[in-house]
């Protein structure tokens, strides 16, 4: 038994920590599936990003590329000789001048300073396609110009392209034509950027094709000037920029080199969806596993429980084979002296009978014991409720077994509160019920003869208690007392003849009638027993 116990034991450690395991990996997987969307949705989103951020720089960007094909070494010659630019440069320009981003372009040879010494400015008309001097040209395509004209005679020895650009603050889009082979610099283009189209018409249309409103990317995203400290343009009206709730701050590439694209990622309809869909599988999981736990801790318990009645059915039919055996013996030895004609002496005769007869007495008890545990078991028990009177019931109850007390040494204390009233039950099975508790207390009285037993009405039912002062029952034994075959386990248990039936049978018969039982008990100082029966307010009827 032990062996299988610890087997028993050994297996459910087993299968906790498996369950467990297999959990903890699927919610592992779990989580790790929802980390993969969010990662896959926010690289979407900064796709997005660099997706826009390059769309806007190549708008920027062809202002530059329309002369990357041209010999701007011919430029120089044609502006040097006739002041006028070769066709393919007018094209290129008219090509610009058509451009919504531009509202104005202007052109300055190579010998212009600054427009302070009344430097050589030009503009170009795009519907005579000429150039026209500029004799007051805009502050800031003097300082678009000024700019590109420092930087590049700071890069000029060693710069390898035909241009160079720059981007100067929203306000002009700056070009410097250079002639590589002889390491000269031939002019300079300054673009007027329409901040009017800029901020109302082309950035936010960029934003609504890459991005959509908020509710539709889940994005919140402003174009920002940091040099500036202003925001251009933003697909959230409204909302105020916020640095320090950023979640990715993309810069544009170098003409724009002043500009960032910054975002905050909000929760999708995917990213929502995940979520919950993450909160279901657990949830379902949690409980899948908790009832799996339960099963499992259940089963257990039952195995358990099983295991403790096969030991007490064990116990019970090694106790009642040799209970029955010994009356069976005593009767079937002295049948064998009547009969065989060896007594004679009438003393010797009636000792022989009352032998008989009291085994046969204490057998059918035992027999009566098992067939009520039998009938119960099976559902054929029928009892037939009538009122009856507590006070008659007790007193005939103590009458039949006053033998038994009189052996025991014990006289019974009766109180009965006057003018109880009747109660609701079986007359058969009632004797059953206060006769087990009276040969239960005999039997565990130990050294004491104490045994009282009170009746009183507590509401709408009256209670019996059952006192003794014997050994009384361990703390851990009081909740299984009444469980079919089971016995404290102790030496006075060893030494005291008993099925483990008795109480099993008050508390079946008891609950069968309607009322409820219980015990008090302390270790060495007794125990009380008592039950509770409805009182007959109405008429009886059968049940079981």
């Amino acid at each position: 038994m032990k062996r299988f116990l610890t087997y028993r034991w050994t297996l459910l450690f087993v299968g906790m920590v498996t369950l467990l395991t297999l959990t903890g990996m699927n919610v592992y997987n779990l989580l790790s599936l929802e980390k993969t969307t969010v990662e896959a949705s926010r690289d979407g989103q900064r796709t997005k990003v660099l997706e826009f951020s390059s769309s806007v720089f190549n708008r920027f960007s062809a202002a530059v590329r329309v002369f990357w094909p041209l010999n701007v070494e011919a430029l120089h010659e044609e502006w040097q000789l006739n002041g006028a630019m070769p066709d393919d440069f007018t094209e290129a320009l008219a090509q610009m001048a058509a451009d919504s981003m531009y509202s104005a372009i202007y052109f300055a040879p190579a010998s212009f300073t600054s427009c302070a010494e009344n430097g050589e400015m030009y503009k170009f008309d795009p519907v005579t396609r000429g150039m026209v001097r500029a004799d007051d040209p805009p502050k800031m395509v003097c300082d678009g110009i000024g700019l590109i004209r420092t930087r590049v005679n700071m890069l000029l020895d060693e710069y390898r392209f035909n241009t160079k650009r720059l981007f100067d603050a929203n306000r002009t889009m700056n070009v410097a034509l250079i002639n590589h082979r002889g390491h000269g610099i031939v002019g300079y283009v300054s673009y007027v950027v329409n901040q009017e189209y800029l901020r109302d018409t082309f950035l936010p249309q960029e934003l609504s094709v890459h991005f959509g409103s908020k509710d539709q990317s889940g994005m919140s995203v402003w174009v920002y000037d940091w040099l500036r400290g202003e925001v251009i343009a933003t697909n959230v009206p409204g909302v105020e920029y916020d640095r320090r709730s950023i979640t990715i701050g993309q810069r544009f590439q170098d003409i724009l080199d002043t500009w960032t694209v910054a975002a905050t990622f909000d929760e999708t309809t995917i990213l929502a969806a995940s979520k919950a869909s993450l909160i279901r599988n657990l949830t379902a999981m949690g409980v899948v596993v908790f009832l799996l736990i339960l099963s499992i801790v259940f089963i257990f318990i039952l195995a358990q429980k099983e295991r403790e009645l096969a030991v007490r059915q064990a116990g019970f039919l090694a106790n009642v084979t040799h209970e029955l055996k010994t009356p069976i013996a005593v009767m079937q030895a002295a049948g064998e002296n009547l009969s065989d004609g060896r007594v004679s002496d009438p003393a010797k005769l009636k000792t022989y009978g009352m032998h008989i007869h009291t085994e046969a007495v204490r057998l059918r008890k035992m027999v009566d014991k098992l067939l009520d545990v039998a009938k119960t078991e099976s559902g054929q028990l029928i009892l037939k409720p009538v009122p009856v009177d507590v006070s008659e019931w007790v007193m005939a109850t103590l009458h039949a077994h006053s033998s038994l007390l009189t052996e025991a040494g014990i006289k019974a204390q009766v109180d009965l509160s006057p003018e109880l009233p009747r109660v609701l039950a079986d007359p058969d099975s009632l004797e059953p019920i206060l006769g087990n508790l009276i040969e239960n207390a005999v039997k565990y009285r130990g050294t004491g003869d104490f045994l009282a037993i009170r009746a009183h009405q507590n509401g709408r039912v009256v209670v019996i208690e059952v006192e003794d002062q014997g050994v009384g029952i361990p703390p851990n034994a009081v909740k299984h007392v009444f469980d079919k075959f089971y016995r404290v386990e102790d030496s006075l248990t060893a030494r005291t003849k008993g099925h483990g039936l008795g109480l099993s049978i008050v508390k079946t018969l008891t609950v069968l009638n309607g009322g409820t039982v219980g015990v008090k008990s302390v270790v060495g100082k007794g125990s009380t027993f008592h039950i509770s029966l409805p009182i007959a307010t109405s008429n009886p009827t059968d049940h079981a």
